[in-house]
């Protein structure tokens, strides 16, 4: 007798994988440690440590004499196998001084300028990424000591040139770098406004000085096309002497749809 025919399971819908990835926001102080030792592959360690798949620097040395010369964003991203992009914010004859976009995914230039600066030369680095096949606008700048400085410098960065171009509107975007603010300043309540961080920034460690840290100056934001998963201060053993910050580290996914 022929058996009795059992009803096949329905098949359960198959969930939608959602694209993570990290995203590393260093300043690295022209690589000089809380020691006063000269020593890229030092920072460049820190970073291996923390596993970033793109990485966000500033007060990187190129070819400046007091630092020997080096290159120190080709010599940082042949340490980690990346990409590196720069940006000098300062430029005088062979001298340069700026800040970088590394990554060992697809990666474009999109933009780089400098900013309204009343004191120090400031600048901005618009690099996209592809991360799952998607592209992402990634934002790196290094804001002025002055208060009225910075509040300019993030109205410009707000405008139409850079997060308020519409091909960083319609698509993921992560804005990040040493905006020498803390969160209860003008410029992080006015940056969260417009795009969004993690609930807990307030209350994170803070980032500088590395060694007895008081203050948050270094910050990650994205729009509203990606969700912050988590984020954190570094605080190894290594990374309190590389430099004189901490780096931050945060995990963001793509929004589907």
């Amino acid at each position: 007798m022929a058996g009795r025919s059992v009803p096949l399971p329905m098949n359960e819908p198959t969930p939608i994988s959602t694209p993570t990835f990290t995203v590393l926001s260093y300043n690295v102080h022209s690589c000089i440690g809380t020691d006063r030792k000269l020593d890229v592959k030092r920072v460049a360690d820190v970073i291996a440590e923390s596993a970033a798949d793109i990485v966000l620097l500033q007060e990187l040395d190129v070819g400046r004499k007091r630092t020997g010369g080096t290159d120190q964003a080709a010599e940082i991203a042949s340490h980690l196998r990346m990409d590196p992009h720069f940006h000098p914010a300062l430029h005088l004859e062979e001298e340069k001084y700026g800040d970088a976009i590394m990554t060992a995914l697809p990666s474009q230039h999109k933009r780089s300028a400098g900013i309204p600066s009343w004191g120090e030369p400031r600048g901005a680095i618009w690099v996209q990424v592809s991360v799952a096949g998607q592209p992402v606008n990634i934002v790196n700048t290094h804001l002025g000591l002055r208060r009225g400085e910075r509040m300019a410098q993030t109205l410009e960065l707000l405008g139409k040139g850079w997060l308020g171009h519409p091909e960083q509107m319609e698509t993921p975007t992560i804005f990040g770098g040493d905006l020498n603010a803390v969160p209860s300043s003008a410029v992080f309540k006015v940056l969260r406004d417009r795009l969004g961080s993690d609930r807990r920034a307030g209350r994170l460690r803070p980032t500088f000085p590395s060694r007895f840290p008081l203050l948050r100056l270094d910050h990650l934001f994205c729009n509203a096309h990606v969700e912050i998963i988590d984020i954190d201060v570094l605080a190894t053993p290594l990374a309190v002497k590389a430099s004189d910050h901490l780096p931050l580290l945060g995990t963001f996914r793509l929004r589907q749809g």
